[in-house]
């Protein structure tokens, strides 16, 4: 569980962040929850799109997702949502969290 203030420290960086995957009619199926698992050991902090033809909203898809791959949700904005999940290996940390 993150702080708010670390919240904020990562809407901060997320600012700066285009969104990397888009959520359509499809919904979130395995092959995007395997992708996402991966970019976030990668990358730790990532945005995405849920697209106006969903059928499911972006606050469930945030919800949804964050459960599924242990996620932290950031930020909910509009059709956009971002979280956050550190690094499982200690090589791929590349942010610091204030405490």
């Amino acid at each position: 569980m993150i702080s708010t203030k670390q919240r904020a420290y990562l809407r901060g960086l997320a600012n700066k962040e285009k969104a990397i995957f888009q959520i359509g009619k499809g919904g979130i199926t395995d092959e995007i929850l395997t992708e996402l698992d991966i970019v976030l050991e990668k990358r730790e902090l990532i945005k995405v799109t849920v697209l106006e033809t969903s059928f499911i909203t972006t606050r469930g898809a945030c919800e949804a997702v964050c459960e599924e791959i242990g996620a932290e949700p950031v930020q909910c904005i509009g059709n956009k949502f971002v979280i956050y999940r550190m690094a499982r290996a200690k090589d791929n940390r590349k942010i610091e969290l204030p405490k």
